[in-house]
């Protein structure tokens, strides 16, 4: 919730009520991202850990020279005006998107704790889909907004009312699936004059599943992966990440206060060779297991990288969609298997896809240990072409195990395929493979 609204067209006016200091708020002095929860709060331990903390401003992905970095008040929005509430929203082109979401809520991720959550709740920073604005919704705390929003932070007095420069709010985020971070989207859809001036980001790496107390411990050891960056309201924040180290857990801190809308955080899943080898069998191509698209022929109406998704489509646009082919050809989507393994069969799911689902799809594999993937002679077959009814699974065992750590999905001549299931085992070799990358992205 917000806790003004502003006019249509007009300047913003505050509320009195919601301008003064809230009961137990931290105003100065160390952090709460540092020290524990504020006094008169409960339910937190007294320090969230260790950080390596260097206030090293940085920009956002695609920013202009002269936004919010150049004047904090630089990258407002203006209030909104009336009709379409994304008119005027700041979009992102950044490199790192197509990459899997390793905070999906979908895949698992989560927002355990948060030191702040007075206007709008912490768990609506992973919800899938875009945020919504709604003008006229309003609760007993003010403006309902579709994010995480926090109260207005104050000094210590009337001669000084301001925060100071480390003040800031903290959420905890537990990833779906650990992996290597590749880049960030902070989005502050719909915060037009009550966004962050700052954020930052820190990482762990944890065993298990530890709880709230455990992370907020002082035996937890933070990396700082985004330096303190300014951020625009009512835009898409694209932060590129190099640390190249497997994560489990996130800490998104906002200076000195505000809202946030959506966290996205693109990357390469990286699990766990011991678990893949107590399993046996699992399926190579998923993203919970490392499967990567590497490539495909079209991403028009939905990306490739939905095939892999763990949990069954609900929807059309849950699933890979091309568009309607108006030439001879054919489409087709690459996969990098989670390593090397022993396939022995395959479901192709057309959920969904009721008058647009593929006509035919067959399945070719490489062994990219023996042979080079970008070598068309490289590729044999592992499925022949097969009917596929729509809105339906189809369950093919292959005429043979196969060992591939690749495989080319083709569908005839275009369509929709909701998900697509490579069931096998890893060989030794690929095990092996796996165990050496994670124990260098973990140690």
């Amino acid at each position: 919730m917000r806790d003004h609204r502003p006019t249509p067209g007009g300047p913003t006016t505050p509320d009195p009520a919601f301008d003064r200091p809230a009961p137990g708020r931290p105003a100065s002095g160390t952090p709460d991202c540092l020290t524990g929860d504020a006094p008169g709060r409960s339910g937190t331990p007294d320090r969230p850990g260790h950080l390596r903390h260097a206030r090293r401003p940085g920009r956002p992905a695609g920013e202009a020279p002269g936004d919010a970095a150049a004047d904090p008040a630089g990258g407002n929005a203006a209030p909104y005006g009336g009709g379409d509430p994304y008119a005027d929203y700041r979009h992102g082109d950044f490199p790192f998107t197509h990459l899997v979401d390793l905070a999906d809520r979908r895949l698992g991720g989560a927002v355990p704790a948060a030191n702040d959550e007075f206007f709008a709740e912490r768990e609506n920073l992973l919800l899938p889909g875009r945020p919504v604005f709604d003008p006229h919704a309003f609760g007993h705390k003010g403006k309902v907004m579709d994010g995480w929003e926090t109260r207005r932070r104050r000094g210590t007095s009337a001669g000084s009312p301001h925060p100071s420069g480390d003040d800031h709010d903290w959420a905890l985020i537990r990833l779906g699936l650990p992996g290597v971070v590749r880049g960030l989207v902070v989005d502050t859809a719909h915060f037009r004059g009550n966004h962050p001036r700052l954020i930052g980001v820190q990482a762990a790496a944890l065993p298990g599943t530890p709880g709230t107390a455990e992370l907020l411990s002082g035996r937890v050891r933070w990396e700082e992966i985004v330096p303190p960056s300014p951020v625009r309201g009512h835009a898409a924040n694209g932060f590129p990440v190099t640390d190249g180290r497997r994560w489990t857990h996130l800490r998104l801190c906002q200076y000195p206060d505000g809202g946030i809308a959506r966290l996205r955080v693109h990357g390469e899943a990286v699990p766990d060779p011991g678990w893949l080898e107590l399993l046996g069998t699992v399926d190579l191509a998923s993203v919970v297991h490392g499967g990567v698209v590497e490539d495909a022929s079209d991403r028009f109406f939905s990306a490739p990288l939905n095939m892999i998704r763990p949990d069954l489509s609900r929807k059309m646009e849950d699933g890979w969609e091309t568009r309607r082919r108006r030439d001879r050809g054919h489409d087709w989507a690459r996969l990098r298997l989670a390593g090397q393994g022993e396939v022995r069969a395959v479901e192709i799911d057309t959920a969904y896809y009721k008058g647009n689902a593929a006509g035919w799809a067959a399945l070719s594999g490489c062994d990219a240990l023996t042979a080079d993937p970008a070598d068309p002679a490289a590729w044999f077959p592992l499925l022949p072409p097969v009917r596929l009814e729509p809105d339906a699974a189809h369950r093919l065992p292959l005429p043979a195990p196969a060992t591939v750590t690749h495989v080319r999905l083709d569908t005839f001549p275009d369509g929709g395929i909701a998900r697509l299931r490579v069931h096998g085992a890893l060989t030794a070799l690929g095990l092996d493979q796996l165990r050496s990358p994670h124990g260098k992205l973990t140690g």
